[in-house]
């Protein structure tokens, strides 16, 4: 394992930081044998845990499709806890295991089911996608979920002309202008859209992920200005302006892809900034520029330690209510059968 992550990490680590981060992914991988479980791990962990622990790595939807299949005892979820409550939602028989109570989203938390809920009172008959990056009682109250990576799918999947997407609004007015569909938002007082105000439009929500919302045209402009022959690949969400000034837009693992297949020698990705880390030491070969070093500081409460932690001592379970669960599940499905 030591000899692993020096040839992943380079000198990027020190020998006393790697001979201990060695150890314990040792450990977690004997625990892990042990207690019969598998390790799911995000794009965004950071590379000495992306490229020692994990089974599986991937985005959102893949991780989903990973969990609805394992035939593993026991899950642990090296992401955030919308994710941990997904697996458990596909997997209600299984131990969900988080290792920080602390790694939350602020997407995520900027709708809540009663949200929902009232919105589907101002709107009736409209049908609701809801964005994977949300907790179980907001799934729960929706149609069907999507990932950055099919969100135009779903969208069209669903029919009729007006669709409600939630919670994210950049990915809302990104999905807007690929479907060249306008994109309402619900407010308050005498100029809140009505119901015959949204026929044939999107209905949004002012939600945002406190990482990409602070990505700029003028980090682009910026790196195109020192470096001509940059490529420049923007998440979905990130600023409309933002995926407008970028060379291509996707969700982590199609950013992934045209990283590794792509001709070019410079690449800046406008995402979380371990996930560069992760490419550049899986690829050498690719200049990852890191112009925007910017850390979601929820993914950032994952570590080594307490992933450990949460295999030795069984912590942090992650439990749905069974009712929620249910009709959850329903969403998810849906979206992991779209693709």
């Amino acid at each position: 394992m030591r000899a692993q992550l020096r040839e992943k990490l380079g000198d990027a680590i020190s020998e006393p930081e790697l001979s201990r981060k060695a150890w314990l992914a040792h450990e977690i991988h004997r625990l892990k044998r042990e207690r019969n479980a598998v390790i799911l791990g995000h794009n965004y962990m950071e590379p000495a845990l992306f490229h020692s622990i994990p089974d599986f790595v991937g985005d959102s939807l893949e991780l989903s499709r990973r969990a609805a299949r394992t035939d593993r005892d026991l899950i642990v979820f090296c992401g955030v806890r919308f994710m941990a409550e997904t697996a458990k939602i596909l997997n209600p028989g299984k131990t969900v295991l988080l290792p920080s109570l602390e790694a939350g989203c602020s997407l995520a938390a900027s709708i809540t089911a009663d949200d929902v809920r009232r919105l589907r009172r101002t709107f009736p008959g409209v049908p609701v996608v809801t964005y994977v990056n949300t907790y179980a009682e907001v799934k729960a109250e929706s149609d069907v979920c999507c990932t950055s990576g099919n969100a135009a799918a779903v969208v069209k999947s669903v029919g009729g002309d007006t669709v409600m997407f939630l919670p994210d609004e950049y990915l809302a007015q990104n999905v807007g202008r690929e479907l060249e569909r306008e994109v309402v938002f619900p407010g308050t007082g005498a100029d809140a859209p009505t119901a015959l105000d949204v026929a044939g439009r999107i209905i949004g929500w002012r939600g945002r992920c406190e990482v990409h919302e602070q990505f700029t045209p003028g980090d682009v402009a910026e790196a195109r200005g020192r470096y001509p022959d940059v490529v420049v690949l923007a998440h979905p969400e990130c600023r409309p302006d933002v995926v407008a000034a970028a060379d291509f837009s996707g969700s982590t693992s199609a950013m992934i892809r045209f990283v590794e297949t792509g001709t070019a020698r410079r690449y800046l990705l406008l995402t979380e900034c371990a996930m560069a880390d992760n490419i550049r030491a899986a690829r050498p070969d690719k200049e990852l520029l890191r112009l925007c070093p910017v850390r979601c500081p929820h993914m950032n409460r994952i570590t080594l330690e307490n992933t450990l932690e949460a295999l030795r001592d069984n912590r942090h379970v992650i439990d749905v209510p069974e009712d929620v669960r249910v009709r959850a599940a329903r969403a998810v499905e849906r979206m992991i059968a779209i693709g």
